[in-house]
């Protein structure tokens, strides 16, 4: 499937950025593994899950820079404009909590930047990212990590997610065909005037009431857009074609459904200090490596190691021969 939609691989001379919208890949592998411990009692099995998952990327993907993204404990500038944002999700539990600083710890060894920002969400930064590397000469190539599917509205030319369906093992690379196919025609750029219209109930982002997947997906592609939907009933035109229902709805609901896309919407220009240079992953000490997995006891995976500093010096070595 990969070689279908991408044109990533070592001999590639594309290069090549995975962001990784960590905390979502680390509450998935959670929730997805059994209760894990090592010898001291402590759970971590979210972090075991989460370095499958990035052992994987690497080997499928060969990046030439890696960046990681995570959310903070803090209240952001949705939850400001609107106290319901998220208020149906229960809080995290601490075990979980406890093992986002380890993973920090091995993103730190295996020489990955991590970028975070109060008031802002892991997907803001991501979108953020994307959004910096635009300006370059060549853009990369740019891949995703993720264990939702928030981040589908950044899929473009250049520009996939490779999100976690079920557990850690199922993963899907969503480009602009996959994504059309998922949301029967919609284009990436149009699942933002989606989620205003379908809400989204994980995030306790309301919609227009009444309305569901089905009506949402059907107004946009005979439309092409939330503002054109309401361009079109406030110029009362008779040939609307709208369901008096539908119309009603979307009337009474308006203010809510341009609050919804105002939630749903990433952040772009979040102020981070971002520099794709300071990305470029290579150089990761494999002994550090090594004694860091040794202390949790992921012995399993210091066997994959070799492999792994192997990915990164081959791109290390793709990368000086175009210099």
């Amino acid at each position: 499937m990969l070689d279908k939609i991408k044109n990533l691989n070592p001999k590639s001379k594309k290069e090549v950025l995975v962001i990784i919208d960590s905390n979502s890949v680390i509450y998935r592998a959670y929730h997805a593994l059994p209760k894990l411990t090592n010898k001291k009692g402590e759970l971590v099995n979210a972090v075991y899950g989460f370095l499958l998952v990035f052992f994987k990327a690497i080997k499928d993907f060969h990046p030439d820079f890696i960046a990681a993204a995570f959310d903070l404990p803090l209240p952001t500038f949705r939850h400001k404009k609107y106290d319901g944002y998220k208020a149906n999700r229960p809080k995290a539990p601490e075990d979980l909590r406890s093992q986002m600083p380890i993973v920090k710890e091995f993103l730190n060894v295996f020489s990955v930047p991590v970028f975070e920002k109060e008031g802002f969400e892991a997907d803001d930064i991501v979108g953020t990212i994307v959004q910096s590397t635009e300006k370059k000469k060549e853009p990369p190539e740019i891949i995703i990590l993720s264990g939702d599917l928030d981040s589908l509205q950044l899929v473009d030319y250049r520009t996939k997610v490779y999100a976690l369906r079920k557990g850690i093992k199922d993963i899907i690379l969503y480009g602009e065909e996959q994504v059309e196919e998922k949301f029967q025609g919609l284009k990436p750029k149009q699942l933002l005037d989606f989620k205003s219209l379908r809400g989204d109930p994980s995030d306790n982002i309301p919609g227009v009431k009444g309305i569901g997947e089905k009506t949402a997906i059907e107004l946009i592609l005979e439309f092409g857009s939330l503002e054109n939907i309401y361009k079109k009933i406030e110029k009362k035109s008779g040939d609307l074609k709208i369901k008096k229902r539908i119309k009603d709805l979307l009337i009474e609901y308006k203010e809510q459904a341009f609050l919804s896309g105002f939630l749903a919407k990433l952040e772009k220009n979040v102020p981070i200090d971002f520099s794709l240079e300071n990305c470029m992953w290579l150089n990761f000490d494999i002994e550090k490596a090594t004694r860091l997995l040794e202390k949790f006891e992921f012995y399993s995976l210091i066997k994959r190691l070799p492999e792994i500093k192997k990915r990164e010096e081959d791109v290390v070595r793709e990368n000086l021969k175009l210099l």
